[in-house]
């Protein structure tokens, strides 16, 4: 399995990378490579060239002068691709560039221009990037401190904005991710530095969740009695219960009333009945 120097800021040897065989020691296909990049050079084309033909061109509608007796070569039209002004013969048209590279190509190429990287000593593997704020000047001493020169590559596991900043005034310096490496970059690049989480990308390897322990579940807020509403349940309570204390004495007294009433219509009947017996006597 190959190996590299794992480095701190300072640049010095902290430990040693391990790197798979199956990135960076892979068969390097030359015209591979080549294909892949010639297709993706050739995406980047706009292919919104276009030039004007002969039928294209205004003017020209008129024989510039008779086919005979002038002495000159005959001519139909003053537009026509010999004259000046005329159409362009053959010209460029609008095209698309674009190369379909089957995806086992570019994962092929992909790991020749890894293991070539390898083999001809351009990666550099740091520990890690612990820039406090954006600063070209730590950016320039930490290639500096590394021993790195001209075109580099530096490889980041995701988007840094404290890094990609202090590295966006070098000119020379060019940052990408391991998520979307191509072989043009690295094949370009005089110097490859990749951080020690970047190789994990690359690998496959998911960086762990953070184990925080799981919160104390809280407890179910109790359902609290809202103490006026208490005092206005109870004194409704008592309310209706006063109101049916008092009931029955109402009820008492109607009962009473009406028979009252009953006992002296009854004696009124009975005093009448009395007299009309008398009167029959």
């Amino acid at each position: 399995m190959p190996k590299v120097d794992l480095l701190d800021r300072a640049g010095k040897k902290v430990g040693d990378r391990d790197l798979p065989d199956e990135l960076f020691d892979a068969k390097v296909n030359v015209p591979l490579m080549h294909q892949v990049v010639i297709a993706g050079l050739a995406s980047l084309r706009a292919g919104t060239h276009s030039t004007k033909t002969r039928a294209e061109v205004s003017g020209g509608g008129r024989k510039p002068w008779r086919q005979k007796g002038t002495g000159r070569a005959r001519q139909g039209s003053n537009r026509a691709p010999h004259w000046s002004g005329g159409g362009i013969a053959h010209g460029p048209k609008p095209r698309n560039y674009d190369q379909r590279t089957p995806k086992k190509m570019k994962r092929a190429a992909l790991l020749s221009a890894l293991t070539d990287a390898h083999q001809s000593g351009k990666l550099a593997v740091l520990k890690e990037f612990d820039f406090q704020e954006p600063r070209t000047k730590d950016a320039v001493q930490l290639i500096v401190d590394l021993e790195l020169a001209g075109k580099i590559l530096v490889v980041l596991d995701q988007p840094t904005e404290v890094v990609e900043k202090s590295f966006n005034n070098l000119p020379y310096v060019k940052v990408s991710y391991a998520r979307s490496l191509n072989v043009y970059e690295l094949l370009a690049a005089d110097r490859i530095l990749f951080t020690s989480a970047a190789l994990d990308v690359l690998e496959g390897k998911t960086p762990e969740p953070p184990t925080d322990e799981d919160p104390a579940p809280k407890p179910k807020a109790s359902a609290k009695k809202d103490p006026e509403a208490s005092d206005a349940g109870g004194s409704a309570a008592e309310r209706s219960g006063a109101a049916g204390a008092k009931r029955p004495p109402a009820a008492e007294d109607s009962g009473a009333t009406s028979a009252s009433s009953v006992d002296e219509d009854g004696e009124d009947e009975t005093s009448e009945s009395s007299e009309e017996e008398g009167d029959e006597s």
